[in-house]
């Protein structure tokens, strides 16, 4: 049987309990911060060359600034290479994330107020967005669709892939993913230093606006210090899921807890429920699953490090629970997922009732797969449209208007010292016409 941790949120020291478990080594320390600005700065130096040397030395195969490219041939070749079902599966996965995606689309507008300004707000796409496409344990060709997808809703010019090609290998169905996505063109080179080249540009890859997309601690921390530089969507630590549940099949539920287990062993899971002897049940079949598991090493270090089955006195105390826990999953796996679902705050996507598995979204529901992780669903979003498009004030004004309210600017103007700030309106304000 796995040694899954039991927790009873009835216990006087169940709070210091769960910031125990919460409390996962998910960033990266100085040493790994420092490795990691040794190599943006080397890449930025030097460009393709030192993106190349790392890449021989990590991903273990010659790498050029000419076979490091990924060209639109090279993705319809492998669109072709996939199987039937590889691309309908893609095709379907591709249009629902598109239709939930344009819901998202935001216009511009405007208004006229009292004093006879014209106030609004303009929505304009980003130039240039890098995806980083995660690789080395498993290929993710969803990882495309749901980066570029709302990046091509949004109405960004130029998308490109950089993905991690460990002993010079591509994944098929990455690029096949690539190219029902639109991505115009992609590099092989992964880590820090293919954050660093999406940062900075080389000869070979263009500087971005953007960087969007999941990766190992390196990435991350690549990210955090190329933030300013370029934007960033989010820092994305190790997977997680949290689950409420009052009901149901315990062998689904167990498979459910394993779901994010088998991405990492940094990974957690966390059922809450009010009835033990389902607790006790869903612990059995945790153990069934994980035995047939091909990654079963990971998902065992997951979920005897990181999980946690707990045991609540009530559905209110489980979501006060889950609003600390902020997850990037959260299934509320109970007969009425609507009563409960007022009662959560935080989290990053939110799967409603016993037939919907957190899988579902992974792939072709809809909505974003890229969540805020450890914790940041507390003031963080899912990726979506508006992380690719920026809105800018628009501020229109007659005479009239300054005239009704330029006084009072030019006094608050005054008061911070700032006299030049004073005298564009002041000189406005003694015009008559």
């Amino acid at each position: 049987m796995a040694n899954i941790r039991r927790l009873d949120a009835s216990q006087h020291d169940f709070s210091e309990q769960l910031n125990s478990l919460l409390s996962r080594e998910t960033d990266t320390g100085h040493d790994i911060q420092a490795l990691v600005a040794d190599i943006l700065a080397d890449v930025k130096s030097r460009g393709d060359e030192a993106l190349c040397v790392y890449t021989a030395k990590f991903d273990g195969w010659d790498c050029t600034a000419e076979n490091m490219v990924i060209r639109r041939d090279d993705m319809l070749a492998a669109w072709e290479r996939v199987s039937d079902e590889d691309r309908a599966a893609l095709e379907l996965a591709t249009q629902r994330i598109r239709a939930y995606h344009e819901h998202q689309i935001q216009k511009d507008w405007d208004y006229t107020d009292d004093a006879g300004l014209t106030l609004g707000q303009r929505i304009t796409p980003l130039d240039k967005v890098g995806l980083y496409v995660p690789g080395g344990k498993a290929a993710y060709p969803s990882s495309v669709l749901m980066n570029a997808v709302p990046a091509h809703v949004a109405g960004v010019e130029t998308i490109v892939m950089v993905v991690p090609t460990p002993a010079g290998e591509i994944n098929d169905l990455v690029l096949a993913a690539a190219y029902v996505s639109g991505v115009q063109q992609g590099f092989a080179v992964g880590g820090a230093q293919a954050v660093a080249a999406l940062a900075y540009g080389t000869n070979t890859i263009p500087a971005v606006d953007k960087i969007v997309g999941p990766g190992n601690k390196f990435v991350a921390a690549a990210k955090r210090q190329v933030f300013g530089t370029c934007g960033i969507d989010m820092i994305a630590g190790p997977s997680e899921i949290a689950m409420i549940v009052d009901s149901g099949n315990p062998e689904w539920l167990g498979a459910d807890f394993l779901s994010q287990a088998e991405h990492d062993e940094a990974a957690q899971s966390i059922l809450i429920s009010t009835d033990a002897t389902l607790l006790d049940a869903v612990a059995e079949h945790i153990e069934i699953h994980l035995q047939k598991l091909e990654r079963q090493d990971i998902a065992r270090a997951s979920v005897e490090t990181h999980g946690a089955l707990i045991l609540a006195d009530s559905l209110a105390q489980a979501a006060e629970i889950v609003n600390v826990i902020a997850p990037e999953h959260l299934e509320l796996a109970v007969e009425n997922p609507d009563a409960l679902l007022p009662m959560i705050k935080h989290a990053g996507a939110i799967f409603m009732g016993h037939y919907v598995p957190e899988a579902l979204g992974d792939y072709v529901a809809g909505p974003n797969h890229v969540l805020p992780t450890n914790r940041t669903a507390r003031f963080s979003s899912p990726l979506g449209v508006y992380d690719f498009q920026k809105r800018s004030s628009v501020i229109r004004s007659t005479r009239e208007g300054v005239a009704n309210i330029g006084a009072a600017a030019a006094h608050l103007a005054h008061r911070e010292g700032l006299q030049a700030h004073a005298l564009t309106l002041e000189l406005r304000l003694k015009d008559k016409g």
